[in-house]
């Protein structure tokens, strides 16, 4: 059974798995493309523009932190870093081990390390490091430029682009742009991404200066295509702003998702992100040895076997973890839910029907929360859930050692 949580940071969406207590090899070995492509597939699969792997330390550059993350974009490609990914992992690592606000987590990354702190408001505070602004560290075959970055003029499909470059630990390249309502993003991103100037693509970026201290953009993701927010995006994109003269070291940086505040701090070089990053549900996916036993059970009880291509089965919506749902959502307690005979996994196997109405070993389970429905009004109903939401909201905003 492959459990896994939601989460998202601007509309950037993730599933965060918990591999800390994984072996060496398996931590080594990762995720394989084919199934990252099927989980991050929005029509037959979860749905996401990755999927975050939180493992024990290991040989990466900077290794020695307390974590290593590992992403895998959504067409299975692994890269280096990225910013949404790495707040939802701190906000998903918060929220698994009931910390706090002032929580930093030393994390290694394919880009070095990396470290992330929980803010009083929930939000995620990131120091990014410094920008790589030489050529062969973004990597680039641009040369640098007057303004001290990677600059140059690009031709694609016919159009003439003056471009910067910057890495956050991975490429990014960054056209200003006029009237960025009006930009075909379709058109010239994918075109961008593959550019020969990019010797291992680059996440592409297209920005509209509102203000020395605000900007919006648009992103064409490595790997993912159009996502609502990058964060690592928006850090190299003010950086190629400032070093182009046209924003200030500190500015809000405006995405499809929402905003980001990004600052490049003048003393330490680095880059600081504030942003959300925010729970969506929890889920399990059952291995393909529990899907064989459930259709094998089917088919001997008489039944119709389970359509054998859902075999997803989610859990626990509204932000309860999925072994506690049952308690939380009902106000039931989980031994009152777990009958003592053979448990079946019902969302599997029983998806046309029971297949043991004259003996179910979960009868009893649904006949209390049968009983709780038919006793509680829809106002008893609602008060629960929002009581378990407010719960969980109230232990974000306090931290753990807090009271009331």
């Amino acid at each position: 059974m492959l459990q896994f949580s939601k989460y998202q940071g601007l509309g950037n969406d993730f599933l965060l798995i918990d591999g800390r207590q994984a072996s060496q090899a398996d931590s080594e070995a990762g995720l394989a493309p084919e199934l990252v492509r099927q989980l991050c597939d929005r029509r037959f699969g979860v749905g996401g523009d990755g999927v975050i792997l939180a493992l024990p330390p290991g040989s990466v550059p900077a290794a020695g932190g307390e974590l290593r993350m590992r992403i895998f974009n959504a067409d299975g490609s692994e890269p280096e870093m990225c910013g949404n990914g790495i707040r939802c992992l701190a906000r998903f690592l918060a929220d698994r081990d009931g910390d706090g606000p002032g929580r930093r987590w030393q994390v290694d990354t394919l880009a070095g390390r990396i470290v992330p702190e929980l803010l009083d408001d929930g939000s995620i505070r990131v120091d990014m490091g410094p920008p790589f602004l030489e050529p062969a560290t973004v990597p680039t075959t641009l040369s640098l430029g007057p303004a001290g970055l990677p600059q140059g003029d690009l031709e694609v499909d016919g159009e003439v682009f003056a471009v910067a470059a910057a890495g956050m630990g991975n490429p990014h390249v960054v056209v200003a742009v006029e009237d960025l309502a009006d930009f075909d993003l379709e058109r010239f991103g994918p075109l961008l991404e593959v550019h020969p100037s990019f010797p291992a693509k680059t996440n592409v970026h297209f920005v509209q200066v509102l203000a020395p201290d605000h900007l919006v953009m648009r992103v064409w993701e490595r790997g993912a295509g159009p996502t609502l927010a990058c964060g690592t995006g928006a850090c190299a994109t003010l950086v190629a702003c400032h070093c182009l003269g046209l924003v200030e070291r500190r500015a809000r940086v405006d995405l499809p998702g929402g905003s980001l505040q990004i600052h490049w701090d003048a003393d330490t070089g680095h880059v600081i992100m504030d942003g959300p990053a925010e729970h969506v549900f929890d889920g399990a996916i059952p291995s393909a040895e529990a899907v064989q036993e459930a259709r094998r059970q089917a088919a001997g009880a008489g039944q119709e076997p389970p359509d054998p291509s859902p075999d997803f089965a989610l859990q626990a919506p509204f932000g309860v973890a999925a072994e506690r749902a049952p308690a939380q959502v009902t106000g039931l307690a989980p031994s009152e839910l777990a009958p003592a005979a053979e448990t079946i996994q019902c969302a599997v196997v029983c998806v046309h029907g029971c297949i043991r109405p004259e003996a179910c070993p979960n009868a009893e389970a649904r006949a209390k929360v049968a009983a709780l429905l038919a006793g509680s009004s829809l106002d008893d109903l609602v008060a629960i859930a929002s009581s378990s939401l407010e719960s969980r909201i109230r232990s974000r905003i306090s931290g753990p050692g807090d009271a009331g």
